[in-house]
């Protein structure tokens, strides 16, 4: 079982990459117009869906790798880069631009997309769960970390449900600040994936 610092990272990181305040205009969005039942339907099929996809990179990605012939240590640093430019989108507000930019016709059922993929079980999402599992030690790490990203999906689901008074309380501003935060704090954690990669290779101590 992984220490509890490793596992308040796990989640910390998890809960940054996914960024559930963030996902609160959204999910407004592409739910005008429905009542709160099927908002609450689309929002627990969106999250079901990012748990299956999310769950089967973590325990399949290793082994996909090592097939094509990439180590640990070098997918460690480029997953760290490719969080830090996560975080760099959320610090100058590029990502919730582009969010924006995927609203979906209402006409059509957005649980799939854009809801559970990219924006619940995006590539950082995914490139996050191949690098805690990775880090996993034995089944019961495993289990640890699949439990964490099910306490992620969870707090994801309960920040949709209450979207629409979240969304009165925090004011564009407010989702703006918090989103900004969670920036800086992953960019300082994918810093942090950067170094274990380059440690993994044995060229620092």
């Amino acid at each position: 079982m992984p220490e509890t610092a490793v596992l308040i990272t796990a989640f910390a990181t998890l809960f940054v990459v996914i960024d559930p305040p963030g996902l609160v205009p959204l999910f407004i969005a592409l739910t005008q117009g429905m009542d709160a039942d099927h908002r609450r339907r689309l929002a627990l099929r969106a999250c079901l869906i990012a748990g299956a996809l999310l769950t089967l990179f973590g325990l399949a990605g290793e082994s996909i790798l090592g097939f094509i012939g990439i180590s640990m240590p070098a997918f460690r640093i480029a997953g760290g880069i490719l969080l830090f430019l996560t975080a760099l989108d959320m610090l100058f507000e590029r990502r919730t631009q582009r969010r924006e930019g995927q609203k979906a016709d209402h006409d059509h059922d957005p649980s799939v997309f854009p809801l559970a993929t990219p924006l619940i079980a995006g590539p950082g999402a995914i490139a996050t769960m191949i690098l805690l599992m990775g880090q996993a030690p034995g089944w019961s790490g495993m289990a640890a970390m699949l439990g964490l990203m099910a306490l992620v999906l969870v707090a994801t689901f309960l920040f949709l449900l209450a979207s629409p008074p979240l969304e009165r309380l925090l004011g564009r501003t407010g989702v703006v600040v918090i989103t900004r935060l969670l920036g800086m704090l992953l960019a300082a954690l994918s810093v942090q994936f950067v170094i274990d990669g380059v440690r993994g290779t044995g060229l620092i101590g």
